[in-house]
């Protein structure tokens, strides 16, 4: 082990992860003395392989695909948006044992606010789909004051399921909320639009009526690529702003970093650059 401290993204497949690139940046930005690395977790040694990086001195690690729910239940304690989230994707290593956290939500809150310039404050959100993405991303938007959130999935049950589970929290910040299938959503337009469902990856479209999108609406997709996603592309054609998620990527990973060296780096530099060197390799 070097004098650094360690971290790594832990996910399979992980070649592609561009987090080792991101905390670079931020240890360069801030001077916090850490190395980042990947590391490929066997489909079934999870468990054994965080292990291993907890007995070799790792600090923490962030995790992706397929690994959320194994790091949720491999978690000693959660924060309350892990709980919420039923998913982790920031794991702390200390003399408590292993701490989970999921970061997903509050980094699609923050690029949303500080780097698209939007606040969330007083808005009409509709979220699209109803997994693990979507559930991460309720509560921290919540924490915005939205004035109302609607949930639409394929499958309304789905949809329903989230509304059960968050109307309290709901109740507690005065947020309006329902849910339920593509017929639950008013047909108006809404101020943001967040496509939180895996449609982007194969090209398709979610379920939405086309007029919740406006020359005042923020099309969100959490997904990025080179390219625009079909969603955005969809969306601009309809009059509304599009922004895809690697504004997300970059700040759910400066949230890891806050929460682990207890210093939040400049997110939006870091994605700038990252967008520079993204365009560059088209």
């Amino acid at each position: 082990m070097s004098q650094k401290d360690q971290y790594a993204v832990i996910g399979n497949p992980v070649e592609h992860s561009k987090s080792p690139w991101i905390h670079a940046k931020f240890a360069e930005q801030t001077g916090e003395a850490i190395e980042y690395g990947r590391i490929l977790g066997p489909l079934d040694g999870f468990t054994r392989e965080v292990e291993r990086f907890i007995a070799a001195g790792g600090r923490g690690m962030n995790v992706t695909v397929p690994f959320k729910l194994e790091a949720h239940a491999l978690a000693d304690s959660l924060s309350p948006r892990a709980a919420a989230a039923g998913a982790v994707n920031t794991l702390s290593f200390g003399p408590d044992g292993v701490r989970g956290d999921n970061t997903d939500g509050v980094g699609l809150v923050r690029d949303i606010e500080a780097n698209l310039g939007v606040s969330l404050k007083g808005a009409r959100i509709l979220l699209l789909g109803a997994g693990g993405a979507a559930r991460g991303v309720v509560l921290p938007v919540f924490d915005r004051a939205p004035a109302a959130l609607t949930i639409v999935n394929r499958t309304a049950a789905k949809a329903l399921q989230l509304v059960d589970q968050f109307a309290s929290n709901a109740a507690e910040s005065g947020v309006r909320f329902a849910g339920g299938g593509a017929e639950s959503a008013a047909a108006e337009r809404y101020d943001v639009v967040i496509n939180a469902t895996a449609g982007s990856l194969d090209a398709a479209l979610p379920d939405c009526d086309d007029r919740a999108f406006g020359a005042g609406t923020l099309a969100y997709d959490m997904m990025y690529g080179a390219q625009p996603t079909v969603f955005m592309q969809h969306a601009a054609k309809l009059g509304a702003r599009a922004a895809d998620g690697l504004g997300m990527l970059v700040e759910q990973a400066a949230e890891s970093f806050f929460i682990w060296r207890g210093v939040r780096p400049d997110g939006g530099a870091v994605l700038r650059e990252l967008r520079r060197t993204l365009a560059a390799h088209v």
